[in-house]
């Protein structure tokens, strides 16, 4: 199917270009979100004369975006979510939890403007793009903690979850001298 962009789309083009899409996509994302419109004749010298009216919004709408992107950039925000001792979530962090921490601090940034591949479940400082503007983009740090303290740790660059290691030959020779007690004891009994 083809349809005009309204506006820039990553990976598709520039607004003005008429592209060929998936009917899918074009009717359930592009056209539904006023992305684009059908490439028909009548759409095509509608867009023409509409052409100045919609690159004036777009750069509006950008320069609103690189004005929040200034303060945004760079950000860190504090989730504190509960976790077993490995640093594994009970639960996860999903773009919902992002958006309402962000807006906490004062910025308006929708969930469908964070980029997760997949849900935060661990604990640790991530690193978040958010797209203010399909040409503005930023990133934002998360920092994932079981409690405030532990989120300051790990600001610092502590690692919260480690486990004390042992050495296996300390533990060995251990092992062996409470083996050797025990067997010196059954033999005083005997």
């Amino acid at each position: 199917m083809e349809v005009i962009l309204l506006e820039r789309v990553a990976k598709l083009g520039q607004m003005g270009e008429t592209v060929n899409v998936r009917p899918g996509f074009a009717r359930n994302f592009l056209l539904a979100r006023g992305k684009a419109l059908r490439a028909t004749e009548s759409n095509k010298k509608h867009f023409e004369a509409q052409r100045a009216q919609l690159e004036a919004r777009n750069l509006d709408r950008k320069k609103d975006a690189e004005a929040v992107a200034e303060k945004l950039n760079g950000q860190s925000f504090i989730l504190i979510r509960q976790s077993g001792e490995t640093g594994v979530l009970y639960g996860s962090v999903s773009t919902r939890d992002l958006a309402e921490v962000v807006a906490k601090e004062g910025f308006t940034v929708d969930r469908g403007q964070f980029i997760l591949n997949q849900p935060i479940k661990t604990l640790g400082l991530h690193n978040v793009p958010v797209v203010l503007h399909p040409e503005v983009e930023v990133q934002v740090t998360v920092n994932v903690a079981r409690s405030p303290e532990e989120a300051e740790r790990q600001a610092r660059g502590e690692s919260v979850t480690e486990r004390e290691a042992f050495n296996l030959d300390d533990l060995g020779l251990e092992v062996g001298a409470a083996l050797a007690d025990a067997g010196e004891g059954a033999d005083d009994r005997g």
